[in-house]
């Protein structure tokens, strides 16, 4: 167990996935049929009670396997106001510092979804008072949104003085989408929209060349490796992450464990050539990555056998809901 690991990049949503998830039929044969037959069909299918278990399951394993803080990527289309509050009060009560968002999107409802979307970032940034919690402003992806959407999410950003969470590059289909829209790449589409300021948040990167690395860099902003989840989904290993030293490990809905994913880092690492134990400070960064949106990282809470029972019981029957739910979209 790694104590004091920082998981800069996860989804709180994803936390009954453990409990026997059906498998999508047919199964899917690339990154967006992943995408589409099993992550967004689970958070269309999540209310309120579901991702209540999700998070305090989630969070309670993540204490007790050393997570120190975390920084969360929510997505829920058919419960979105409110959503956040669900997170919070799960990281509150059970004691996990953390950073949230709403990964606004148009993937399903269009324009109005994603105004929705933002309009949660926004209302939870003004009215939380949590102090072990923290608002951000997210997008899902480059590829599920306009150009309008991307350009509020940048003068939501500017408004609030915050920064964005999003992810970038994580597929080839990314950077074919904004190449279709006339960019470079989905880096470039929202740079060049003002959507990122000095220190958001970019989750992936694996389809990015150096050079794009550098910049980003330049620019301040952070990257997020996520190997457990990149190796999974079969979308490449982010080789020109080398290029910054502003670059931090998360587990992208996979469990908080940091000695698991630093092992998936290590492998990937000597597999393509990097020197396995300077990728392997990114661990430490996420550290360096939290405390500037915090000053610093407060204590995280313990949890008891007994409480950690009462998770346990609660998440296993709110999944079986769940997989009803799912298998009725």
């Amino acid at each position: 167990m790694i104590a004091g690991f920082v998981n800069a990049h996860t989804h709180l949503y994803s936390g009954l996935a453990p409990f026997a998830m059906p498998a999508p039929d047919p199964a899917p044969v690339n990154f967006l049929q992943i995408l589409e037959r099993v992550w967004w069909r689970l958070d269309r299918a999540l209310d309120a009670r579901a991702l209540r278990a999700a998070a305090r399951y989630y969070v309670a394993h993540a204490l007790d396997r050393g997570t120190a803080a975390l920084i969360d990527h929510h997505e829920s289309p058919s419960f979105i106001e409110g959503s956040l509050d669900v997170l919070a009060d799960a990281c509150q009560d059970l004691g996990m510092p953390a950073l949230l968002c709403y990964g606004a999107t148009e993937r399903n409802g269009g324009r109005d979804e994603a105004r929705r979307g933002l309009t949660e970032c926004q209302r939870f940034i003004r009215e939380n008072r949590r102090p072990l919690v923290r608002g951000l402003v997210g997008l899902h992806a480059s590829f599920t949104v306009s150009d309008q959407t991307i350009r509020d999410a940048g003068a939501l950003c500017a408004e609030l003085g915050t920064v964005l969470h999003v992810h970038v590059a994580e597929d080839r289909a990314d950077v074919d989408d904004a190449r279709r829209r006339g960019y470079e790449g989905p880096l470039e589409r929202l740079a060049a929209l003002g959507t990122l300021p000095q220190g958001s948040i970019l989750a992936h990167g694996v389809h990015l060349a150096g050079a794009q690395v550098r910049d980003a860099a330049a620019h301040g902003w952070w990257f997020v490796q996520n190997p457990r989840s990149n190796r999974g989904n079969r979308v490449g290993y982010p080789a020109a992450l080398v290029a910054s030293g502003q670059v931090a490990l998360g587990t992208d809905g996979y469990p908080s464990d940091g000695e698991a994913e630093l092992e998936a880092l290590r492998v990937g690492a000597r597999e393509h050539d990097e020197d396995a134990e300077a990728a392997a400070a990114r661990a430490d960064a996420g550290r360096t990555l939290f405390a500037q949106r915090f000053g610093s990282i407060p204590a995280a809470g313990t949890v008891s056998a007994a409480a950690l029972d009462d998770i346990n019981r609660e998440a296993a029957a709110e999944a079986r809901r769940l997989w009803e739910r799912m298998a009725s979209l």
